[in-house]
């Protein structure tokens, strides 16, 4: 019997494909398997990243998502539908690792941070050997595209998804120094309004498609509280020491 595959989580960094790491381009190629998320209908912002590196030999594996946006977030019904999806991505991995083929699973930005990977990666992580090649965050693309110094000195950077309730998105933001809000989307008027109470709004930058075509950077001042699209965040910088 062969030995099982290995799981590799590839991070190919914010969208430009000029930003993969030598080690993600590597990783790739030597797997026999590459696999990527993906809607219904469309071929995956990561595999459209990873499009000039994939080998013709290559077996693809396509996971695609039950739903986008037809069941709100905090549905029960939606984190049903999702563990089911992972669970079912999983065990299709799974087959493939089965028979001693490596799968490269390829992951926008960094595998660990706020990535679909994870959910296949804790399913399988006590079955099979796993590996992880890290890259570039989404928000390190963005304040590079926005040309923003985010934390000075002994500033503190926190972290945020947009879809945290008011309250609480308000009660963090004013204990950091500087902030990062990801999962925009439908919530840019939420999010907005609890950066005006924390004190940060004047100094916040709207970015959309960091580092990839249709690259928007501008003030949130000056955004309109229409719905964002999925590759979006705002950053609001610290203010901190300098010398």
């Amino acid at each position: 019997m062969s030995r099982p595959g290995r799981l590799i989580g590839v991070g190919l960094g914010p969208g430009d494909p000029e930003l993969m790491t030598l080690k993600a381009v590597k990783a790739l190629q030597a797997a026999p398997v590459v696999a990527y998320f993906a809607k219904a209908g469309q071929k995956g912002r990561a595999r459209k990243t990873a499009d000039g590196f994939i080998l013709p030999h290559q077996k693809e594996a396509p996971l695609v998502y039950p739903m986008t946006t037809e069941i709100a977030f905090d549905d029960p019904r939606y984190r049903c539908a999702l563990s089911a999806f992972y669970a079912e991505a999983a065990e299709r991995l799974a087959g493939y690792l089965g028979e001693g083929e490596d799968v490269a699973l390829l992951c926008e930005g960094d595998p660990l941070f706020f990535g679909s990977f994870m959910h296949v990666f804790v399913r399988l992580e006590q079955r099979f050997r796993t590996g992880i090649v890290p890259g570039v965050a989404a928000m390190s693309g963005a304040w590079s595209a926005a040309a923003l110094p985010m934390t000075w000195g002994d500033d503190a950077l926190i972290v945020l998804a947009g879809t945290l309730p008011r309250e609480l998105l308000v009660e963090k933001l004013k204990a950091a120094d500087a902030a990062v809000v990801m999962k925009i989307g439908r919530n840019l008027e939420r999010v907005r309004s609890a950066l005006k109470e924390a004190g940060m709004h004047e100094r916040a930058v709207y970015v959309e498609y960091a580092t990839m075509s249709g690259q928007r950077v501008q003030r949130l001042a000056e955004r309109d509280d229409a719905a964002a699209p999925y590759f979006s965040l705002i950053l609001a910088p610290g203010q901190g020491r300098r010398p």
